[in-house]
């Protein structure tokens, strides 16, 4: 592993792109990777079975392509692929997944309080974050809902209209959620719509996604490891897709403010 080895990041879609644009701010100097597997979007209503599949091919891609850290953007992937893909990497590379991270800044900054957790059915009924926060000991109770729809509305354009705002507050006015003080946003798809999310709790409540801790605590790894990049003038960012769609060309805008260079690898042919 070198420091000028690209970062390579992998989710079923769009969603990861909220983590690669954060990364692409903290860390500018950094080549990025990115994989959004649309031939199997999304990730949170597959088997666990399946999601460990996809995650172990697109991680053999990303080391071809000489990663020198993989980050799963993925909260679904990350609970049910982040071992498997840890020990098949090995010391190739290091790996990062979307909810350590969450669960680090949680520790530091809360302790008595309700939390509330949106996310995919396969991350809300692993019930990682319910094990990681629980360990904590620091007297927080979790209460969790799963949200499928919205990660298919985001992947198809639905945000910031109508459509996702009835949504999102029928979602959010069930009883499971009720009472609480903070919300992790369980999916990267989420940070689309955390405008939408602050409104309907009329801005009362902390809102927690993963996009910029998790660039953060990149960031601080790579030092840890030398292995961050600090003097690159040269900025190659990839973006591939396992199946072209149109949606995903045009969402990628919203993400870097330009057209990017998208290419259709069908990794599963």
């Amino acid at each position: 592993m070198q420091a000028s080895n690209p970062i390579g990041i992998f989710d079923s879609g769009i969603g990861g792109m909220t983590v690669a644009r954060a990364i692409n701010q903290i860390l500018p100097y950094e080549n990025l990777i990115y994989f959004g597997d649309t031939a199997h979007l999304p990730y949170g209503d597959k088997s666990a079975e399946s999601i460990r599949a996809y995650a172990l091919g697109i991680t053999q891609f990303l080391l071809q392509k000489q990663c020198k850290i993989i980050v799963i953007a993925c909260n679904s992937a990350s609970t049910a692929a982040y071992e498997d893909v840890f020990n098949f990497v090995g010391n190739k590379a290091l790996v990062l997944n979307v909810i350590d991270p969450i669960v680090e800044f949680i520790n530091l900054n809360y302790s008595n309080i309700q939390i509330g957790l949106i996310g995919t059915k396969q991350t809300i009924n692993s019930k990682t974050y319910e094990k990681k926060i629980t360990s904590l000991n620091k007297n927080i109770n979790l209460k969790s809902l799963a949200t499928p729809l919205l990660a298919h509305l985001i992947e198809e354009g639905f945000y910031h209209n109508k459509i996702s705002k009835e949504v999102i507050e029928e979602y959010l006015s069930n009883q499971e959620l009720e009472g609480i003080q903070s919300l992790i946003l369980g999916c990267t798809h989420y940070p689309l719509i955390k405008n939408e999310i602050a409104e309907f709790y009329n801005h009362r409540l902390d809102i927690l996604d993963s996009a910029n801790i998790v660039a953060e605590k990149l960031k601080l790894i790579l030092k840890e490891n030398n292995l961050e990049n600090t003097s690159s003038n040269y900025f190659d960012n990839q973006f591939y897709v396992s199946d072209y769609t149109k949606s995903f060309e045009e969402s990628t805008k919203v993400f870097f403010g330009e057209k990017i260079k998208l290419e259709h690898y069908p990794l599963w042919k």
